[in-house]
């Protein structure tokens, strides 16, 4: 499989966490999830304001998630390199979740990339029994990254509310 990864770090003010490695990740998930065909996929990495404005945009809710998936066109004429589409990570939210989750940042970053490259296959969380494949697939994905289960006991620590003053 032939992955072309194109990396955006929008938000100058960022630190990406040591040991990010998004190509990796993203080869994981595509052979955990069986996906044989070569093609590309845009990672845009965000702040707070263009990540609110996304959600805003795209899902109608107020203030910034931790990951937007924008899937590309499904079907595309033989030969024709798969568009897997776009994700959008906003960096401070996965920072800020971590922290509250007691969660090292590369490792919750990981799981964020990993899980929204399931929303770009068509994976959702919608029903119950969606959910469990989903999260199962991403348990499995981790867990060869030698990643732990980020749903092991999933009540965390913490508000799971992005503060109010976000600066």
């Amino acid at each position: 499989m032939d992955l072309e990864l194109d990396v955006q770090l929008a938000d100058e003010a960022a630190e990406l966490p040591a040991g990010a490695d998004f190509e990796r990740w993203i080869e994981a998930t595509l052979k955990g999830a069986a996906v044989q065909a070569s093609g590309a996929l845009s990672l845009r990495l965000v702040g707070l304001e263009e990540g609110a404005e996304l959600n805003a945009t795209w899902r109608h809710k107020a203030g910034p998630t931790n990951v937007l998936a924008f899937p590309g066109p499904g079907d595309l004429p033989p030969g024709v390199p798969r568009e897997y589409g776009d994700l959008v990570i906003c960096l401070p939210v996965v920072l800020w979740e971590a922290a509250e989750q007691g969660k090292a940042p590369v490792d919750h970053l990981a799981h964020l990339v990993v899980h929204g490259t399931l929303h770009l296959l068509g994976y959702t969380h919608d029903a119950e029994t969606d959910a469990a494949r989903m999260e199962a697939l991403e348990t499995r994905v981790l867990a060869g990254l030698g990643l732990a289960d980020p749903y092991l006991g999933k009540s965390v620590r913490g508000s799971g509310e992005f503060p109010a003053k976000r600066h």
